[in-house]
């Protein structure tokens, strides 16, 4: 027993270093001629320069029009725009999508980068926009508005939204426009598309069922609503601005993200469609 005990005292080494994670020889000689290399990160697309003197707001918006700074096909997208336009920051518009965006929604926005700080800035999302308005614009807008704004805001965000939401998503009069303007620049694989229509009808038809507490959308009470919504916020109108106002705020800019689109006629071109007229104008 004892000999037994003495003879795997003094086994060789080797044989105890042998087992499954063991590089065989060969192997190893070969790693050791061609080492692994760690390449350096992708550069950035030739679109989106490494040096940014001003901020770069990521929007639903073409190519084409990015270029020349138009405003945004979206209402959320160009209430932002508008209110950045408002408190005096200058910026420009990048053509983008909800996949490329860290909360998986658009906007957002990305800081400038410099010379001395060229390293890439954290990305500001929407529901952070206001407050670097606030801290970075060169004009202050108007101090909050208490319980009288928040009921004006209902009206934009339940009436409005639902009519506009109906109108775009839902009505079969603007389901080319609707693939126009998200679909076709996202894919030109007809089953990713019919994918992507059920997607976006789906979720439009569920917003408008939670809004208004509904089993069923009915298309006329939405525009009636958003009809008189209008009339609500006209009352409130100014010589120039809501409330009064001499300075325009993210009110204004909220209000002018629909009303813009619903007035510019040049995505609507042969759509017939009756919510052109929600507002009676």
């Amino acid at each position: 027993m004892s000999g037994a005990i003495e003879s795997s005292k003094t086994r060789p080494r080797a044989q105890e270093s042998s087992g499954w994670f063991t590089i065989p020889a060969p192997l190893a000689r070969l790693f050791k001629k061609f080492p692994l290399l760690t390449y350096p990160p992708n550069e950035l697309p030739a679109r989106s320069p490494e040096i940014r003197d001003v901020p770069t707001l990521y929007v639903f918006i073409s190519d084409e029009d990015a270029l020349k700074g138009l405003p945004s096909f979206n209402p959320s997208c160009l209430k932002w725009q508008t209110f950045l336009k408002l408190v005096g920051i200058d910026f420009c518009v990048r053509s983008s999508n909800n996949h490329a965006s860290p909360t998986g929604a658009l906007p957002f926005l990305l800081p400038p980068s410099t010379p001395s700080n060229p390293r890439p800035q954290r990305p500001v999302p929407s529901s952070k926009l206001e407050q670097y308005g606030l801290d970075n614009g060169k004009s202050k807008p108007p101090k909050d508005l208490g319980s009288r704004l928040e009921a004006y805001e209902s009206l934009l965000d339940h009436r409005i939204r639902n009519a506009w939401l109906y109108t775009l998503y839902l009505s079969p009069a603007n389901s080319d426009l609707l693939t126009d303007l998200y679909i076709a620049p996202t894919t030109s694989s007809r089953p990713v598309r019919t994918t992507i229509m059920y997607q976006l009808r789906h979720a439009a038809e569920l917003e408008i069922l939670r809004s208004t507490g509904k089993d069923v959308i009915d298309a006329a009470a939405l525009y009636k609503g958003a009809k008189e919504a209008f009339i609500a916020l006209d009352a409130i109108l100014g010589n120039e601005w809501l409330f009064g106002s001499e300075i325009p705020g993210l009110f204004d800019a909220t209000l002018f993200s629909y009303t813009h689109l619903i007035l510019h006629d040049e995505y609507y071109k042969g759509v017939g469609d009756p919510a052109i007229d929600i507002a009676g104008i």
